[in-house]
């Protein structure tokens, strides 16, 4: 299980924007850290177009709802010290390189 310092580096990742504390520090080298780090940051961009796309009813609405519920899961899988890998933004997030 990773130490309690990585896990809230972990736990930061699917926090917005403070994805880039882990991202600009070292923590971002281990594993753990990396794995979420690189979620984190789909999540981050998808949370972007969804603050875009906010504005058209149904649609923007029911992305804001999944990209909350993957945010949710990633920080209880990162809080449990687990890999979980979230459906489509594990796929992207594997093609970041950090």
């Amino acid at each position: 299980m990773a130490e309690q310092k990585n896990i809230s580096m972990a736990v930061l990742s699917y926090l917005g924007i403070l994805v880039l504390i882990p991202l600009l520090t070292e923590a971002k080298k281990e594993p753990f850290v990396k794995f979420h780090v690189q979620q984190g940051l789909v999540l981050l961009i998808a949370w972007v177009i969804g603050g875009i796309l906010f504005w058209i009813p149904v649609i923007g609405w029911l992305l804001w709802l999944v990209i909350a519920i993957f945010s949710i899961v990633g920080i209880v899988a990162a809080a449990s010290g687990k890999e979980t890998p979230l459906p489509v933004v594990a796929d992207i997030a594997k093609k970041f390189k950090i």
